[in-house]
């Protein structure tokens, strides 16, 4: 998709603020400082639409962005940053599971791990909720730049074994400084909100 409009409609921490229209959404979730706001600015050709953070546990909403009128990337809080309370933790594991579990309009979610390491406990958690909720999910490895290209497939198999990613399973490896992988993310947004 050639984007040129996007708008950051609502953040949202309850249903009844989430935006009215029926139009598709792509919800994006992944550790705290994964990658998810270098994804978006990425793939809709910002610099710095979607604020980046060096403080991890930054985004504590749902952020509803507005891509053409067509359909909306959702950036969910990161998880697994040890710095808020339990209590917080808690707060936003309530609001994540209610919108991934109980919006029609979900049509997939893009899960986001370091491409530099293997799958943490709580991105295998996350997978597995996703997987048992049937919601189509598309694994993106980021911060691929910083590997040596010669080793992506040991990565690949890493995150494949860990995740126990199936046959139909899909990973795209992916750099926000190269745009390597942003064409293969469009094509599984523009299949999945058809």
């Amino acid at each position: 998709m050639d984007v040129h409009n996007v708008d950051l409609t609502i953040s949202a921490v309850d249903p009844k603020q989430y935006p009215k229209t029926k139009w598709p959404e792509i919800a994006l979730v992944g550790r705290s400082n994964v990658g998810k706001s270098s994804l978006t600015n990425t793939l809709i050709n910002r610099r710095s639409f979607a604020r980046t953070s060096s403080q991890p546990g930054k985004t504590q909403t749902l952020n509803f962005y507005n891509i053409e009128d067509q359909l909306y990337f959702v950036d969910v809080p990161g998880y697994g940053y040890a710095k808020v309370s339990r209590s917080e933790r808690e707060k936003w594991g309530q609001m994540i599971e209610t919108y991934l579990s109980s919006r029609d309009q979900l049509k997939g979610v893009i899960t986001l791990v370091d491409g530099r390491h293997a799958p943490s406990d709580d991105d295998v958690q996350m997978h597995e909720w996703l997987k048992y909720y049937e919601i189509p999910t598309l694994v993106v490895a980021t911060k691929m730049d910083k590997i040596a290209k010669g080793k992506w497939n040991k990565q690949e198999s890493l995150i494949k074994k860990t995740l126990d990613l199936s046959g139909e399973d899909k990973l795209i490896m992916f750099s926000s400084l190269t745009k390597s992988g942003k064409d293969q993310v469009w094509d599984w947004i523009d299949n999945i909100t058809k």
